[in-house]
């Protein structure tokens, strides 16, 4: 309980909080920024932070997010033209990370591009009981906005969200709205650069923002189940924090991935050119993608990345298979195997070489035994006998 109370006054520090005092009840709207908001449900809380158009979250721009273009998401899915200020950038805070029937979003964020900046409201249940009004206020905020935008939510907020609109017999506000999992692009741009894709890891590789004395996502339902018995808001501070900035990273990430895979030309990081070649040949655009897999090698890439671009290349050049092939079968690689069966296939169907064939053949079965060598040099000892046989009849 010390290590918690400790960690939780540096963050309040960092953020400028109010000095944390003995713990002690105190209503929320008297220590955070907002106001008890009633509906025809009951009442809750929503607070709201701005950070202006002239400030930075790391290298990210807040002000250039009001300028990005209309149709940038339509390059990671099929999402409609909206202006960037019809954007909805939502993040839950919950109750546990199961997503079974008694985990609750007891704080929901929504992020806003605005001409003054980036603002997130958030939206805040004291209590179970005021979970019908808080998600009937979110709905009618959701309602200004034509996209929504968020970090896993396929998985994980939006049905949360909607389970509980469910159970409270509300419609839920999602069926209108053409969903962005970012999460998935970014992979696709970052797993093979970075080790781990999660939202604050990319934070400070990609945007070099760091955070000091963040709670950790583990402790967050801890601290809101301390909140119910206790009523001591302030030691939910950071979680609010912890939110906003999730948030506006999310936004400012939105910034930069579809960015990229609209602009590939501009990418100079071989690892990112490899993970954009790999998504358009998974759509079928082997026409856009073999020139970024040829970048890629150019610029310079980890040893075993750097062989699987290499067979990514011969599948789509077949001018270049052979002689990539052949690098491939003489150094000790995940691919060695695999380029000396296609060097065994090319001899035998293209250039009817039975004997080198079944050479190459030999050579993959003596590091990795497998029926279908085994079968390949069966049917190819059989061809050499065949045509030794011919030979000697004439």
């Amino acid at each position: 309980m010390n290590d918690l109370r400790l960690l939780i006054e540096n963050i309040n520090r960092k953020y400028d909080a109010r000095p944390l005092p003995p713990p002690r009840r105190m209503p929320v709207e008297e220590f955070l920024p907002g106001e008890e908001i009633e509906t025809a449900f009951g009442r809750h809380f929503e607070t709201e932070k701005l950070w202006e158009h002239h400030r930075h979250h790391g290298s990210a721009d807040i002000g250039a997010l009001a300028a990005l273009p209309h149709d940038l998401l339509s390059i990671l899915a099929e999402m409609p033209s909206a202006a960037p200020e019809n954007w909805a950038f939502l993040d839950t805070e919950t109750t546990g990370l199961s997503g079974n029937m008694s985990t609750c979003a007891f704080l929901v964020g929504v992020g806003r591009i605005t001409k003054e900046g980036f603002r997130v409201r958030q939206f805040f249940m004291r209590g179970y009981r005021e979970e019908a009004s808080l998600l009937e206020s979110l709905s009618r905020h959701l309602k200004n906005f034509e996209v929504l935008v968020t970090y896993n939510g396929v998985a994980f907020d939006q049905p949360l969200l909607e389970s509980r609109y469910r159970l409270n017999r509300a419609a839920s506000p999602f069926a209108r709205l053409p969903h962005l999992d970012l999460l998935h692009g970014a992979r696709r741009l970052w797993k093979l650069r970075f080790d781990s894709c999660r939202l604050v890891d990319l934070e400070n590789q990609v945007l070099g923002f760091e955070r000091q004395g963040d709670i950790p996502g583990a402790m967050i339902p801890y601290v809101y189940f301390e909140y119910l018995r206790t009523k001591w808001i302030e030691r939910l501070v950071p979680v609010f924090h912890h939110n906003q900035l999730d948030i506006l990273t999310l936004a400012c990430l939105t910034g930069i991935v579809p960015n990229a895979f609209n602009n590939a030309a501009s990418c100079t990081h071989g690892a990112e050119l490899a993970g954009i070649a790999r998504w358009l040949k998974q759509t079928g655009d082997a026409e856009r993608a073999l020139p970024l897999f040829r970048r890629a090698v150019e610029a310079g890439l980890r040893d075993d990345l750097l062989f699987r671009t290499l067979w990514d290349i011969a599948k789509l050049d077949p001018a270049a298979a052979r002689e990539i092939w052949t690098d491939l079968a003489g150094s000790r690689n995940p691919y060695r195997v695999k380029a000396l069966t296609e060097l065994a296939k090319h001899a035998e169907h293209t250039e009817k070489n039975y004997v080198t064939a079944l050479e190459f053949t030999r050579d993959a079965l003596a590091l990795e035994p497998s029926e279908d060598l085994e079968r390949r040099e069966q049917r190819l000892e059989k061809k050499n006998h065949a045509k030794a046989q011919r030979r000697k009849d004439h």
